[in-house]
């Protein structure tokens, strides 16, 4: 059988080591050799002798989950083999995170992990219920990260002298140790006339780099009849 769907760069090969690697821009591998974290339902196949269990986040993650319509749904995936993640053919991208580093990352943007990174489901400070009511991730530890974007990311350096305005509907992510506060762009004369529906941003500042999407809406499933 002859196809360019056979061609090398389609093909699953035997893994060499342990961990995660991209199979492709829409999808990463990762050999399982103990334990990995990761989104739940983002499993496309898997090979050899691998076990899925939700993984809970204990009653203060469920809580802020429940409030918010966020959070981060997780499985852990143990035993021996090799498995693909994927969602909705996103874009995907591994961040090596290293002792010291602290990343904070929408739930909605996280893949899969490896089991050396810990992480806790946190308020963004100044966002409140107005802003969203943004609950991310913050990741600290070693390993490797798996994340995902609708469309290619834009990464934005922020300094004490230029701090960034962000959509809170199109962050992927920032440096965990900059200042987050909301900040109003449209007057009150704006809004009563209408606005230009760019009312409210999330204020970085500090040193470190924000991560946005180019996209402020979630995409929806296609309607099922």
């Amino acid at each position: 059988m002859k196809s360019d769907l056979f061609a090398t760069e389609h093909m699953a090969q035997a893994a060499t080591a342990p961990g995660m690697t991209l199979q492709n821009s829409k999808s990463i591998k990762y050999a399982v050799n103990g334990e990995m974290h990761a989104r739940q339902g983002s499993m496309i196949a898997f090979r050899g002798n691998l076990q899925f269990e939700r993984k809970g986040q204990g009653i203060g993650g469920m809580l802020k989950r429940a409030v918010t319509g966020e959070g981060l749904p997780l499985m852990a995936v143990r035993g021996q083999g090799e498995a693909w993640f994927a969602h909705e053919a996103a874009n995907c991208f591994i961040i090596e995170v290293e002792q010291g580093d602290a990343l904070t990352i929408n739930g909605r943007n996280v893949l899969c992990f490896d089991p050396t990174l810990t992480y806790e489901i946190k308020t963004v400070k100044g966002a409140g219920m107005t802003g969203g009511g943004l609950f991310n991730s913050v990741f600290t530890g070693y390993g490797k990260l798996a994340v995902i974007c609708e469309g290619g990311p834009i990464v934005i350096p922020v300094t004490a002298q230029a701090p960034v305005y962000v959509d809170t509907d199109a962050v992927v992510g920032w440096s965990a140790h900059l200042t987050t506060s909301l900040h109003r762009s449209q007057s009150v004369g704006s809004m009563l006339r209408g606005g230009s529906g760019e009312a409210v941003q999330l204020m970085l500042q500090g040193e470190g780099f924000v991560i946005v999407r180019p996209s402020e809406v979630t995409p929806q499933k296609a309607t099922q009849n």
